[in-house]
């Protein structure tokens, strides 16, 4: 395993770890740092890998893509396939072609822009979103127009013909200063749940996304983001490798993973029946900086938990809740209850932190026991 974070959980499941360089969600991977740390995890493998699954960071970067699969088997979407899927004007356009509705995008200015967004070429997880700015897009972002609706993601398997759906998640998320439309969680449905859209609607955008993914030959888990109001959607970024929630999704018979595989290599693998109960996974972010983290008895459903010791900055992901329930309100409940829990966690160890300081500043001056002096 290589990532930026090294968090406990993948320390306490990974047989290795190589950290990598870089910020989250920036895309600003150094190419020789990762191309060594994926040889010396291959090295550490006895040197027959069985291949490298790429996960978020890589959608801006096809060319490291495609020298990481020079050295190693890549499991997942070809650096072609992200390469047309990623950029923004290609994507337009083989949505004009393929009859798919999809937000109009330029780089010149607009006219209106508090009817457009601003994104990076290649982001994810929606902190590089913005509003529009006047005059031209600067290198390496675009303009969206603004659509209405709610947000969706068709979550799928694809063997470079066709597709396997998996669920259709509802998104929300947790807008900060700076970052109005950062990604923060997702719910899938449980089995027999009434449809969140219209079952003509969900089938229309199903068609349109396998079209899409026959156009391009894309494999391996994927999802595609969507916005719709009820009666119309637009299909606004695909996500060509696994995602956030592939916990909430990672529920059935067969591994998703072992799917992914499979499907990698052009097989699509029956995976099983949907869950009874619904899922869902949030990202919850800093409020404010570590420095260090402190040591927490961490919950069972806290997942990306970060060791003790690191810094976490403010703002900047803190860890994943996961929650289960009859339905998606029960989920809603679930996490929110799980989120002020751990708020409560946090506020409880600055407190005691507090205390600490406090008791040793009182020992250097002399007042025995950590004792108030008289």
């Amino acid at each position: 395993m290589a990532d930026l974070f090294g968090d406990a959980d993948t320390l306490a499941l990974a047989e290795a770890h190589r950290p990598l360089r870089g910020r989250f969600g920036a895309t600003r991977l150094g190419a020789e740092d990762v191309l060594a740390q994926l040889d010396a995890l291959a090295q550490n493998a006895g040197g027959r890998p069985l291949g490298v699954v790429l996960g978020s960071g890589f959608e801006g970067a096809p060319d490291l893509m495609a020298r990481i699969g020079a050295r190693h088997r890549l499991l997942g979407a070809a650096p072609e396939a992200v390469a047309r899927l990623k950029d923004p004007f290609g994507l337009a356009r083989l949505c004009a072609r393929l009859a798919i509705p999809h937000p109009a995008v330029t780089s010149e200015a607009v006219a209106d822009p508090g009817l457009h967004l601003l994104k990076r070429a290649g982001g994810s997880g929606g902190s590089h979103v913005r509003a529009a700015t006047p005059g031209r897009a600067p290198p390496g972002h675009y303009f969206q127009a603004r659509v209405p609706g709610a947000a969706f993601a068709l979550n799928l398997l694809a063997d470079g013909r066709d597709i396997a759906v998996l669920a259709l998640t509802e998104q929300w998320s947790a807008p900060s200063r700076l970052r109005p439309f950062r990604y923060a969680g997702a719910i899938a449905p449980g089995r027999g749940a009434a449809p969140a859209l219209p079952p003509a609607l969900v089938a229309a955008i199903v068609a349109a996304v396998a079209r899409l993914a026959a156009e391009t030959g894309l494999r391996g888990l994927a999802s595609a983001d969507l916005l719709s109001d009820g009666t119309r959607w637009w299909l606004t970024e695909v996500n060509p490798r696994p995602g956030a929630t592939l916990d909430v999704l990672d529920r059935r018979e067969t591994s998703l993973l072992a799917a992914h595989v499979a499907a990698s290599a052009g097989r699509l693998v029956p995976t099983g029946p949907p869950p009874v109960d619904a899922a869902g996974a949030e990202i919850c972010y800093g409020a404010r900086d570590y420095r260090p983290m402190p040591r927490l008895a961490w919950p069972d459903h806290a997942r990306d938990r970060p060791r003790a010791g690191t810094r976490v900055a403010r703002d900047a992901p803190l860890c994943t809740l996961l929650a289960t329930g009859a339905d998606a309100g029960a989920v809603r409940r679930n996490l929110r209850e799980r989120a002020a829990q751990l708020q409560a966690l946090l506020a409880q160890e600055d407190t005691d932190e507090h205390d600490r300081e406090v008791s040793q500043r009182q020992r250097a001056d002399g007042a025995p026991g950590g004792a108030p002096g008289g």
